[in-house]
């Protein structure tokens, strides 16, 4: 007896998925709504490329990083998910889903219990196919990195403006200046004169406690307003080189590299008084006191040699 072969080709499961896209922009300007449009047109695409998958909504919050209060679209599409009119939230990035690491582990947190399962297009992250707590680590890796990257791209964008003299911080204000109405450095006549005192007092042979014990004699406030000086208040205005008109930016220790600014604003000290200074600290610095009171001075590049 002849045999009959049928072929029985599979069956596809026809179960839909309910899709739902959620896109955010930080502001309403042209360029981020331009963003919006493309997240919109490429996640629709992404939709488009599964059989099962059927978009039911798209979720849209704008200009809402940096506000407090509820995003609307956010909060119903997290309410659909609980009343399952949504089985998937496809979202461009992990930037754009959350505002922060913790607001993207809540909302993970709170769509995980209702099933819905979550894809971040950019990172390649499927809630679907990752353990809910290597999701999380996942999330806080990623987000951390992200934040690494910005604080990064930061601290190059203040040291371009530094090198091409576009910067705002060789204008920062300190006792001795105020600031006009174009955010320069002009002199207060009355605080030059007290931080002209203070590199006279030391140049005259007084020790740093010696200056915060003149002017607390002579009544003079501090630049907080207090009756006495801090110490180190008084040690930083007699190396601040912007009493020299100059400014040193980017400057994090003595051995580091740093950017110098020449005639940034009018001088209260001249540069000659300034180095007489200088030169003074470090003499001072080398002479050391014995277990018996007496003091000796180290040999230094200042020091006079005896023949």
């Amino acid at each position: 007896m002849e045999k009959k072969v049928n072929y029985i080709p599979a069956v596809r499961s026809r179960i839909e998925k309910k899709v739902g896209i959620y896109c955010r922009v930080s502001t309403n300007d042209m360029q981020q709504l331009n963003s919006l449009t493309a997240q919109i047109s490429g996640l629709t695409r992404l939709v488009a490329t599964v059989d099962t998958w059927r978009l039911v909504d798209v979720y849209i919050d704008i200009a809402s990083s940096k506000s407090k209060s509820l995003r609307k679209d956010f909060a119903r599409m997290v309410e659909d998910s609980k009343q399952k009119k949504i089985n998937i939230v496809i979202t461009k990035s992990l930037s754009r889903f959350g505002r922060d690491t913790v607001d993207t582990l809540e909302a993970l947190k709170i769509l995980g219990e209702s099933d819905v399962r979550v894809i971040f297009e950019q990172e390649n992250l499927d809630s679907a196919e990752t353990d809910n707590q290597l999701m999380i680590s996942i999330v806080e890796a990623l987000a951390q990195a992200e934040n690494e990257s910005r604080s990064e791209n930061i601290k190059w964008g203040i040291k371009k403006k530094v090198e091409y003299g576009t910067s705002k911080l060789a204008d920062r204000k300190c006792y001795g200046y105020d600031s006009d109405e174009n955010g320069k450095l002009i002199v207060n006549e009355e605080q030059a004169t007290i931080v002209q005192k203070i590199f006279n007092l030391y140049l005259g042979g007084k020790s740093v406690t010696g200056i915060l014990k003149e002017l607390e004699n002579l009544g003079i406030k501090s630049p907080t307003g207090k009756d006495k000086w801090n110490k180190r208040t008084v040690e930083l205005t007699l190396t601040k080189r912007k009493y020299i008109g100059e400014a040193e930016l980017l400057k994090s220790d003595e051995n580091s590299t740093y950017y110098l600014i020449s005639d940034n604003n009018p001088a209260i000290i001249s540069k000659e008084v300034f180095e007489a200074v200088q030169k003074r600290k470090t003499q001072r610095s080398n002479v050391t006191v014995d277990e018996e009171g007496t003091k000796h001075r180290s040999a230094n590049k200042y020091s006079s040699k005896k023949k």
